[in-house]
């Protein structure tokens, strides 16, 4: 059974990638090639309209962490964060997580590097990063791309969304690990 799973997983990517076009073609009477460069037109525009979010949110990032707010704010939660027991080598990962994906991979390569990817500590940033989102480059990109001004309740609930991953990846990794 373990080798027809490992054999069928070779081919369900291939499958899919031949198979959705032949259905749309055969079934659907869909141009394909034709759709795909529409959509792909439409994909750069998007692009194209984005980008102006993506630089200023990077360049509000680059700031947060040049300015020594970062450190700061990591020097303030250190002692609460110990007496938990939550790791203080995981908080930098936990804070700049909302706010930047590869920010976040280069903080978690220095853990693995420092620590393991086998350690507690390792383990946890590796949950962290799987359980919360990039909120705020999310929220920047998306509704900037599409111009919405008033979000409302989005950012607090996207952080209280962030904030559980991170409770929840402490608790499990601690439990498991």
């Amino acid at each position: 059974m373990k080798e027809f799973l490992n054999a069928a997983s070779n081919w369900v990517v291939p499958l899919l990638l031949l198979g959705i076009p032949l259905y749309a073609i055969a079934v659907k009477k869909i141009k394909v090639y034709e759709s795909f460069i529409e959509g792909a037109k439409e994909g750069f525009w998007i692009g194209v309209k984005i980008i102006p979010y993506l630089v200023a949110i990077l360049v509000a990032i680059g700031m947060f962490r040049a300015s020594g707010a970062m450190d700061l704010l990591i020097a303030l939660l250190r002692p609460i964060t110990s007496w938990v027991g939550f790791p203080p080598e995981a908080l930098p990962i936990a804070l700049l997580r909302p706010l930047s994906g590869s920010g976040t991979l280069g903080l978690i390569s220095d853990v693995f590097q420092n620590f393991g990817p086998d350690s507690f500590v390792g383990r946890l940033v590796s949950v962290i990063e799987g359980s919360t989102e990039t909120t705020f480059y999310v929220l920047a990109v998306y509704f900037g791309s599409i111009a919405v001004r008033k979000t409302r309740h989005a950012l607090p609930a996207s952080l209280l969304g962030d904030f559980t991953g991170i409770i929840a990846a402490f608790i499990i990794c601690s439990l498991l690990f």
